[in-house]
């Protein structure tokens, strides 16, 4: 397995990737909203994609940092906002693979922490990140606002 930072030639592969995991979480298909967006954030820079591919080249996962800023720390902060495999490549290590490049990209740019939410019922997730070391936050609360 490679796992590496992605780049405009990886565009298809992710596109089908995250077109998949937005399925995975209740939203319709839509191919052609995940490439424009994938492709706004690497144009833009504005957030750093790792991709996952197989022995046989194959795309099998990705992950989606965005950078963000802690007030309290005084330094730079990353939320993993996505991390998905493909179902046949599951308890493989690609989710673990791909959390390790994500842990040392935000430690390179000298990040404060790596903060990531996931779906309470989405149990293997939890327990992914709970090996790997993320501890569950028991001291805020998460409030979120929707907007038209």
């Amino acid at each position: 397995m490679n796992v590496r930072q992605a780049e405009a030639a990886d565009i298809e592969d992710l596109a089908g990737l995250f077109d998949a995991y937005r399925v995975f979480y209740g939203q319709t298909s839509n191919p052609q909203l995940a490439r424009r967006f994938l492709q706004d954030r690497l144009t833009r820079a504005d957030s750093t994609v790792f991709i996952a591919r197989d022995d046989l080249g194959q795309a099998v996962g990705f992950t989606q940092l965005y950078p963000t800023f802690s007030s309290i720390a005084c330094r730079r902060a990353f939320t993993l906002n996505d991390l998905y495999t493909v179902e046949v490549a599951r308890g493989k290590g690609v989710g673990r693979a791909l959390l390790t490049a994500a842990r040392d990209h935000a430690a390179a740019c000298g990040a404060a922490h790596l903060t990531l939410e996931t779906a309470l019922d989405n149990s293997n997730a939890q327990s992914l990140y709970t090996s790997f070391g993320f501890v569950r936050d028991t001291r805020f609360c998460t409030y979120s606002m929707n907007l038209p």
